[in-house]
């Protein structure tokens, strides 16, 4: 399998990292972007020749363009995917361009840049089945599948309407919240806004057109942020209604939905508890990939494994943190020992 790549920007370079770590040869195209002379093609046709898979990971503005730029150089043979955060319209524009002459499939990667770099698993792909060549999608989900993702099935509307309530909410909110000046890194702040400080800090690190795809490109992202803004509109007619010495605990036009009856502290603890170990599991997991890939930066290096200078100072360190937080540190050098031998036993398990 080869893979041409066009368009070499923050996903395109992310992709090409999972390629290399899946032993698949790619080349790269773009103009503007600094592409590894390795992997650099020259021209259009360079790139396209000998290709078995096409990624087209252009800004979907520009997707009928390049789309058009590469159809002479395009075979029956070779399958074209486009990795959009929105489907209808990427969709629309390869049935336009491409039709019958290329097998094409929409697909759209959950994951970018950031969530690799913090090793953030499983890796998920929505992809949009093609009727006019049914096979595309099973050779999509191939490609993706030797890649490490799982495969969502699922068609451009319904997939565009999921994420106009979900992905363009998100950063519709987050991004309200970047301009009002929400700080991210205060040291008081609550749990409840230290999950929202990650999304807003994705926000911050995403490119502008990425945000803005997200919200003009979804053809039902602007009727969800309506609906949003019509319920916060309405909480907030509700709480200037209620006045202030009346705003009790027992207010009842502002009650939650109340836990069930029989010991409800301890059923929510509990519940707190088993979602806390869950992130813990999932956080050990990425932890394990971190590992694996710093023993083949080791390995490249000609670094001594193991590293008995490095784990003294992790143990250290951890040991202070523990300390300054009121945590049991001859506990918690014992929680991170238990977690170095589950690093190192990571370290000689492939995935």
């Amino acid at each position: 399998m080869t893979v041409a790549i066009i368009g070499y920007g923050r996903f395109g370079r992310a992709l090409g990292s999972l390629l290399e770590e899946a032993g698949i040869d790619y080349r790269a195209l773009d103009p503007v972007a600094d592409v590894p002379g390795a992997r650099r093609a020259g021209s259009m046709r360079e790139l396209l020749t000998g290709a078995t898979r096409v990624v087209v990971a252009v800004p979907v503005p520009r997707m009928r363009e390049v789309l058009e730029a590469m159809l002479p150089h395009l075979r029956p043979e070779q399958l074209v995917l486009d990795v959009g955060s929105v489907k209808v319209k990427p969709v629309q524009a390869m049935n336009e361009v491409l039709g019958t002459r290329v097998p094409w499939v929409g697909t759209h990667p959950l994951f970018g840049p950031l969530s690799l770099a913090m090793a953030e698993r499983p890796l998920r792909v929505v992809v949009c089945p093609n009727p006019l060549y049914p096979e595309a999608a099973r050779e999509a989900r191939a490609f993706y599948e030797r890649l490490g993702c799982e495969i969502i099935e699922q068609t451009p509307e319904g997939h565009d309407r999921v994420m106009a309530h979900t992905h363009a909410l998100t950063f519709f909110v987050a991004k309200g919240m970047v301009d009002a000046g929400s700080g991210v890194d205060v040291p008081f702040a609550p749990a409840s806004f230290k999950a929202l400080s990650r999304t807003i800090e994705t926000v911050r690190s995403d490119a502008g057109h990425l945000f803005t795809a997200i919200q003009h490109e979804n053809p039902f992202a602007r009727e969800a942020r309506g609906h949003l803004l019509h319920a916060l509109e309405a909480i907030h007619q509700e709480l200037e209604a209620i006045p202030p010495e009346a705003a009790t605990p027992d207010t009842p036009s502002m009650e939650l939905p109340a836990l069930e009856t029989g010991l409800p502290e301890l059923k929510e603890t509990r519940e707190l508890i088993d979602q806390l170990d869950h992130d813990l599991v999932e956080l050990l997991a990425r932890r394990a990939e971190l590992a694996r890939r710093a023993l083949h930066a080791k390995a490249q290096a000609g670094t001594p494994v193991p590293d008995p200078a490095r784990e003294d100072a992790v143990i250290a360190t951890r040991r202070a943190w523990a300390t300054e937080l009121g945590v049991d540190p001859e506990g918690m050098e014992a929680i991170f020992r238990a977690i170095l031998r589950f690093s190192r036993r990571a370290q000689q398990t492939k995935k």
